[in-house]
């Protein structure tokens, strides 16, 4: 069995063994996996974090040893939270964006393995405690990022990935896709009782969960619909004050405690 970590600023995540095939999500810098079977040049993965799988290509696997994987996978790690920025190691500069992972960070440096990296620019600290005023402002420095399906970077990201990055840099693991992340937290069963931080999710006409986005004040609501951007929030859904119509319904509003 081989375990891995992404050594480049993302990597995609793809649903079949081919370049062709759909990015079903992203390995972020610092984020370790499982490697659970080989086909041809590319290899089916398993992340640590939200055990999420799918195909990666070979060339861009990096090794790392069961003891490293296992220590990664119980501790919780510090996330960078400028939108772009450099880990240095020895003469290379690599570039990492918001919500890159860095391993047993300490002083401005961590460890991968038995390579030590520096780090000079700004991190949320796995100890932070889940706040509305943090959570508010990480959310607003997402606006204006390109959606992107599978996307989870502020290079494009995705309505899952956004809410899955907001709670992961606050260290709250969410699932990946929005029809797991409603499994948490409680009910909020009317939208005039909603609290920054709050979670919306929205259905399509069968009833599956195919949306999800954070609350701000006022009855705002901050999610990837084409870009990263604040519309209104009613009890119906999200209206677009652009387009004098409402482009989702709402199903649930919940609250992670």
């Amino acid at each position: 069995m081989d375990y891995g970590i992404c050594l480049l600023a993302l990597v995609p995540m793809r649903a079949e063994a081919s370049n062709k095939a759909e990015m079903v999500t992203q390995v972020l810098f610092g984020e370790c996996y499982q490697v659970i079977s080989q086909k041809d040049k590319w290899l089916q993965i398993q992340l640590a974090t939200d055990n999420y799988r799918g195909w990666i290509d070979l060339n861009q696997h990096n090794s790392v040893s069961v003891a490293y994987f296992e220590k990664w996978q119980a501790a919780a790690h510090a996330r960078v939270t400028d939108l772009l920025s450099f880990v240095e190691n020895e003469n290379i500069q690599i570039p990492v964006s918001r919500g890159a992972y860095l391993p047993f960070y300490e002083h401005g440096t961590f460890a991968i393995e038995n390579r030590n990296y520096t780090f000079a620019g700004n991190v949320s600290l796995p100890d932070s405690e889940i706040s509305k005023e943090k959570l508010t402002s990480l959310a607003v420095n997402f606006l204006k990022t390109p959606y992107l399906w599978g996307g989870k970077s502020v290079f494009g990201i995705d309505c899952s990935g956004f809410v899955q990055q907001l709670y992961g840099l606050c260290g709250y693991q969410l699932p990946r896709d929005a029809y797991q992340q409603v499994e948490h937290g409680q009910e909020v069963h009317f939208a005039t009782q909603t609290q920054p931080g709050d979670l919306a999710y929205f259905a399509n006409p069968e009833g599956r969960i195919i949306h999800v986005g954070m609350l701000l004040e006022n009855q705002q609501i901050i999610h990837a619909a084409g870009e990263v951007r604040i519309d209104t929030l009613d009890h119906i859904g999200i209206y677009r004050s652009d387009r004098k119509a409402y482009s989702h319904q709402l199903r649930i509003i919940k609250r992670i405690n």
